[in-house]
């Protein structure tokens, strides 16, 4: 049987080798291939939505430039004014009840797979993990074993 396994990883690392491609040549540190490689590879390095924003210049965005910081300001400048005007807090409970709206997905927004909370709205009513289901709270005020130890 240890044969025919290292029989099999030798016929692999066969196919993987001759399927290789030979690797690049490695580019002098001094020497550059062009800017604009050298442009995509940092933009390439950032990623997406990782790390700092790329812009034409190849210049990273500055930190009060991302909409949520922008968000939080404009957010902020509204409090301080509805505060003078003596309206700082409504406005500030009308923020919370909007966020709460806003940070609620309805059902078409579930991924493909993806459970509900609530286990009748699930295919054959699956429960997700960690649910206390009325079975259980009465093996445990019984101080019935569960099933399965």
């Amino acid at each position: 049987m240890l044969a025919a396994v290292e029989r099999r990883l030798a016929q692999f690392r066969a196919a993987r080798g001759a399927s290789a491609s030979p690797p690049a040549a490695a580019v002098p540190p001094r020497k550059a291939a062009a800017p604009e490689a050298a442009e995509g590879q940092r933009a390439a390095a950032a990623g997406p939505g990782g790390g700092a924003q790329a812009r034409p210049g190849g210049v990273p965005a500055p930190a009060w430039a991302h909409p949520l910081v922008l968000k939080v300001l404009l957010w902020a400048v509204l409090l301080a004014l509805f505060a003078e005007l003596e309206l700082g807090l409504p406005y500030f409970v009308l923020s919370l009840l909007y966020w709460m709206y806003a940070g609620t997905r309805g059902p078409a927004e579930r991924r493909r797979g993806e459970l509900s909370a609530y286990s009748v709205f699930n295919p054959g009513c699956a429960a997700i993990a960690g649910t206390l289901t009325a079975e259980q709270l009465e093996r445990e005020l019984h101080y019935r074993p569960t099933a399965g130890r």
